[in-house]
């Protein structure tokens, strides 16, 4: 059983009322206390740019926070100048889409645009805000974050959800009283119903609350965190992974990617303290079997826990025809 559970973690590694666990006291000391107090915040206090400046901060500490501040700035600006008089939220919402992806002066005819190069974001660091402003090449990271990030500065009501390996942003409709999805890769609307097609969405899933459900401040926070676990997980560092884990689920207890890093915590900690010095897990002292065993059960806990909300391991099949479908799109788009 432990031989199996160890070797589904390792095949993740490539996937992709709130109370804080230290003290305020604590977190002089705490590398990831900038993040802890992100999470600390009352949800109305939540703010989405330094937000993710902090996880991208953590995750590079030469990123150049004050120079992604002027960045939003400017493009802030050239939103509200595409505004309409007396603009309803639909029509500034529209606005920022339009400046974000239609070329024109105020985007100096350059604009935004899906990073066909680096689709899933694994080109370092790509999956950062600054990286996506330089460029404006971006992906299903970037991309939905951007528009989150301008959306709340212009006080649109927006918000991001999850669906299979991938983000989109929620905006909440004056005009049709609803939320609707816009697909920032695309530039686009699209139906929850294109989503669970596409994605093999199950109704398990959409029941749980897993995939297509507009995120609170918080929980989007933790969204925002999945990179740095990303990076965590690629250093073999367990403890910090097991930590940023911790806080997303304390903050979304429905938050399937944290589960999946917080198995793969668990695996980091058994290859680190049994299966390198201990090849042969007859040769484990007797003193150490039991959290050798512990280890073991949390390992298969996780992954257990997120497939009983819905979650599934994404197959190679799978895989292959979202990258087909990249493909298709790249060829659709250079004609």
């Amino acid at each position: 059983m432990l031989q199996a559970s160890i070797r589904r973690a390792l095949h993740s590694l490539a996937v992709a009322a709130f109370v804080v666990a230290a003290s305020p006291r604590s977190w002089a000391t705490d590398s990831l206390a900038p993040l802890r107090a992100q999470f600390a915040l009352p949800e109305h206090q939540i703010d989405y740019t330094e937000a993710k400046l902090v996880v991208d901060t953590l995750w590079d500490p030469s990123t150049n926070a004050s120079k992604v501040r002027r960045q939003l700035d400017r493009w802030e600006s050239a939103v509200r100048a595409n505004f309409p008089k007396n603009a309803t939220a639909r029509q500034k919402f529209d606005a920022l889409i339009k400046t974000l992806y239609e070329p024109g002066p105020w985007n100096g005819h350059n604009p935004f645009d899906y990073n066909f190069d680096d689709p899933m974001g694994m080109g370092r660091p790509n999956k950062h805000l600054g990286t996506y402003l330089n460029l404006r090449k971006g992906n299903c990271v970037s991309m939905p974050i951007l528009v989150l990030v301008l959306g709340q500065r212009l006080g649109l009501p927006v918000t991001l959800a999850t669906a299979p390996m991938h983000l989109l942003v929620k905006f909440a409709d004056d005009t049709q009283q609803a939320w609707i999805n816009f697909e920032a890769t695309a530039g686009g609307f699209k139906f929850d119903r294109s989503y669970e097609r596409e994605l093999g969405i199950t109704q398990e899933a959409l029941e749980n609350g897993l995939y297509l459900r507009p995120l609170m401040p918080r929980e989007v926070v933790g969204l925002m965190a999945s990179t740095l676990m990303q990076r965590y997980a690629e250093q073999k560092d367990a403890e910090s992974l097991m930590a940023v884990a911790d806080l997303a689920l304390a903050a979304n207890p429905r938050d399937s990617t944290a589960m999946i890093f917080k198995g793969n915590a668990y695996y980091l900690m058994i290859e680190e303290r049994y299966r390198r010095p201990y090849p042969n897990p007859s040769d484990i002292p007797s003193e150490l079997i039991d959290d050798y065993r512990a280890l073991s059960r949390e390992n298969l806990v996780w992954f257990s826990r997120a497939e009983s909300l819905g979650w599934s391991q994404p197959t190679s099949e799978t895989y292959a025809e979202y990258i087909k479908s990249i493909e298709r799109e790249k060829a659709r788009r250079t004609k």
